[in-house]
């Protein structure tokens, strides 16, 4: 436990080593409590280097709250697509709807009126309001349990729920309540740029002095995690329909996973059909459409969040029927050469090149079989 006196020092010595080493990000050269919460979306479950690109282009599409408001979400989901965990901008979009119709388009600057609106939970109030507005919040993400784990060797898993509590209460008991924003951000970059998950730099880290883990050898200990679940994997089959040189997509409802984006038609494989069998299956059951198959076009695997899917992509001809759509939301017959007006998910991505190769040379492509994982972190709604 750090006395008073020890975490008054522990402020300061933060605080003053953020000054000199903090990285220059976009949303820390304003005070817009708009950026600055598109900034937070955006991270949560992204790395810095990754939103970049997506913060000032979204920023260019949509530079203010109400922008954001007026906005069709298919557009706010085309500037959002490859990002991943697509409820982040379904709720940010409904959440300035709310803003622009009844509050004049401005970000609530009381707790219980921010953390109210869809999507905002308590990380993301804290750090908004912290940042741009100066309330005493304590922001709690990943980096900060790292830093609070070592710092006072917490028995407490950081993976499990019931722990954030306890990681809370500390967060707010070093807080430095002048300078909320400052703090909330310093302890995070302590924890992306030195107290990392392996092979922390505790020679350069300014609180080394405070740090119970260091003290007693066991850094590499922390934070305690309990073990996870194997992640299934589901097997997924997918029909890419041409019909007069053009190909069908549907849309999924807004609500759940990938909610709003396009896609090809298709689903799960039952336990005793082919994936060819559940590809005709599927568009028959979804869109209402009589298909054969052509060839097998590929086969994707792709991560999302709490489980794998490995997609078997056909190409398939239109024989008979008339769209009748059993659970997407939309559909249109689109040429490939206009694909790229539509978000879709990263899966589906990783084979529109093949599709590009049809029109391109006006034959089948070679049928191959990507087999890729997602890079890097993944994907979800």
């Amino acid at each position: 436990m750090l006395t008073t006196a020890e975490i008054s020092s522990l402020r300061r010595r933060l605080l003053a080593w953020y000054a000199s080493n903090r990285r220059r990000l976009p949303w820390r050269e304003t005070r817009d409590p708009y950026r600055i919460w598109v900034s937070e979306v955006m991270l949560q479950q992204t790395q810095v280097n990754t939103a970049l690109p997506y913060y000032r282009r979204f920023l260019t599409q949509f530079p203010t709250l109400r922008k954001l408001a007026a906005a069709d979400l298919g557009d706010v989901l085309k500037m959002w697509e490859g990002l991943g965990y697509y409820a982040r901008a379904r709720n940010l979009h409904r959440a300035t709807e709310m803003l622009a119709a009844c509050c004049g388009g401005r970000v609530p600057d009381r707790w219980d009126d921010f953390r109210a609106l869809p999507g905002v939970g308590d990380y993301i109030a804290a750090a908004v309001l912290s940042i741009a507005l100066d309330r005493p919040h304590a922001v709690v993400d990943g980096n900060v349990k790292r830093v609070l784990a070592r710092l006072l060797t917490m028995a407490a898993p950081a993976n499990q729920a019931a722990s954030h509590a306890a990681f809370q209460a500390e967060a707010d008991r070093l807080l430095a309540r002048r300078r909320p924003g400052d703090f909330n951000q310093a302890m995070m970059e302590l924890g992306a740029l030195v107290c990392t998950p392996a092979q922390p730099s505790c020679p350069v880290c300014p609180l080394t002095r405070f740090c119970a883990a260091h003290r007693g050898g066991t850094v590499a200990t922390y934070p305690r995690r309990v073990a996870s679940h194997p992640v299934p994997e589901v097997q997924i089959a997918v029909g890419v329909v041409f019909k007069n040189g053009r190909v069908l997509i549907t849309r999924r409802p807004e609500q759940g996973l990938l909610g709003g984006l396009w896609e090809f038609p298709g689903g799960k494989l039952r336990h005793d059909e082919s994936p060819a069998e559940a590809c005709v299956r599927e568009i028959k059951e979804e869109v209402n459409l009589d298909v054969d198959i052509e060839e097998p076009l590929t086969q994707v695997r792709h991560a999302y969040s709490h489980f794998r899917i490995h997609m078997h992509v056909f190409r398939c001809r239109f024989t008979a029927g008339r769209v009748r759509l059993n659970g997407p939301a939309d559909h249109r017959w689109v040429r490939i050469a206009d694909i790229d007006r539509f978000a879709f998910p990263r899966a589906n991505h990783k084979f529109i090149p093949l599709l590009r190769q049809v029109a391109l040379e006006g034959d089948r492509p070679k049928a191959e079989s990507y087999l890729e994982e997602t890079p890097g972190r993944p994907e979800m709604a």
